[in-house]
């Protein structure tokens, strides 16, 4: 694997790992993973410690929401890439204490098959999760804890409260675009919490900044 490049978006917890494809006249190959290169690259000590216990893939239509979606016991991280359409990702922090609870950010994630690279985001546990799709969209996630279904919740990404002024002005007014008149959100998301609704559940005390 050839990382390329690590990026840190506005939460700085939440990280971009770009990766190299080598092209030619036939197309290209990539190795999206290797485990040696993501505890060994200089920059990535962020993922020290991970372990990968389950992958996921995702179909999604034009105009599907899905999230805020987040898990504990055990808490699960995200690595997430777009293997064909467009994804925009969204993460929320859930972290009490922490400077950017609240705020939400926006990363667009199209696949582009004759550039040559790829990118990864990093969600690390502590955030709630969630994208939207703008056409028919395939995407792979590797999850760093096994779905626990008695320990999972989810933020609305419809809440009110949520905070959007870090996000990118023209991915948040997209979001808001769809959200107004899609059908292709499940009412579990749909209902999800409000975040101050969260906030005051016992159960918001396992992501305490500094804690995870």
């Amino acid at each position: 694997m050839k990382i390329t490049e690590i990026k840190t978006l506005t939460i700085e917890d939440v990280k971009v790992v770009r990766f190299a494809r080598f092209c030619d006249h036939r197309g290209y190959f990539t190795e999206h993973f290797r485990r040696s290169d993501f505890a060994d690259y200089p920059e990535m000590g962020f993922m020290k410690g991970v372990e990968f216990v389950q992958c996921n893939e995702s179909f999604s239509r034009p105009g599907v929401i899905r999230g805020l979606h987040f898990q504990w016991n055990p808490y699960m991280g995200k690595l997430v890439r777009t293997l064909s359409g467009r994804m925009v990702d969204m993460v929320l922090d859930i972290r009490k204490a922490s400077p950017t609870f609240g705020k939400i950010i926006c990363y667009d994630m199209p696949a582009r098959a004759d550039a040559d690279w790829a990118e990864w985001i990093w969600v690390p546990p502590g955030f709630a999760h969630g994208n939207f799709f703008t056409e028919d969209t395939l995407i792979e996630y590797f999850c760093s804890g096994q779905y626990s279904p008695g320990c999972e919740a989810g933020i609305s990404p419809l809440a009110p409260d949520i905070d959007w002024s870090l996000c990118n002005p023209k991915l948040a007014e997209e979001f808001r675009g769809i959200a107004s008149s899609t059908e292709l959100i499940t009412d579990k998301d749909r209902d999800g919490f409000a975040l101050e609704v969260w906030q005051a559940d016992e159960r918001s005390d396992n992501f305490i900044h500094g804690q995870l």
